[in-house]
């Protein structure tokens, strides 16, 4: 197969070993080409966030899409060792923060390299709740307040898909976009 100039091609392997196992033969890529591949695939920030006050937790993610608008439902998928994890089964709630250009600082408290946990990563920002009582981000683009309703987990992440049943957002601002590595806007 011809590839285009300065394509880098990653090669299928027989057998993926590492932490998670063997995959009974079927082929994949190694783990590091994988996610080298995956870094070009810009997403939106968000910071999914889940639990009542004093018990909050929270992770920012990149892996949140639409399912359905009717009824609307989103998925997001959630590191299984996320300390959000076990509170979003454990409530069947969550919400989806979407961040906005200027809210970088709160993408970086919740991306776990600030080296905060648990309730610290709230410290900043005015938090409120809608329908289901997991913390919503005062000034975020948009929030969507979700019921839990499926989940189902693959390797290291669990798929939660969550009926949205209240939101809100404001009416300017540009969104906070994550590739290669690095945040970004859309206007550069």
């Amino acid at each position: 197969m011809a590839l285009g100039d300065g394509c880098k091609a990653f090669v299928l392997q027989s057998r993926c070993r590492g932490t998670h196992g063997d995959l009974d033969g079927r082929r994949t890529i190694v783990q590091d080409d994988y996610r080298a591949l995956m870094r070009h695939l810009a997403g939106a920030v968000t910071v999914v966030t889940a639990g009542k006050p004093g018990e909050r937790r929270g992770l920012t993610a990149t892996a949140i899409c639409s399912l359905s608008v009717s009824p609307p439902t989103l998925l997001a998928c959630v590191n299984r060792r996320a300390g959000a994890h076990d509170l979003i089964i454990a409530d069947r709630a969550f919400s989806v923060n979407v961040l906005a250009s200027d809210q970088e600082s709160v993408a970086g408290r919740f991306s776990g390299q600030s080296n905060l946990r648990g309730e610290e990563r709230f410290a900043s920002g005015a938090w409120g709740t809608l329908l289901t009582g997991a913390p919503i981000l005062a000034g975020a683009l948009a929030s969507l307040d979700c019921e839990l309703i499926e989940y189902k987990s693959i390797a290291t992440h669990t798929i939660c898909i969550g009926r949205v049943v209240a939101g809100c957002s404001r009416d300017a601002g540009e969104p906070l976009i994550y590739l290669r590595g690095a945040y970004h806007t859309i206007s550069g």
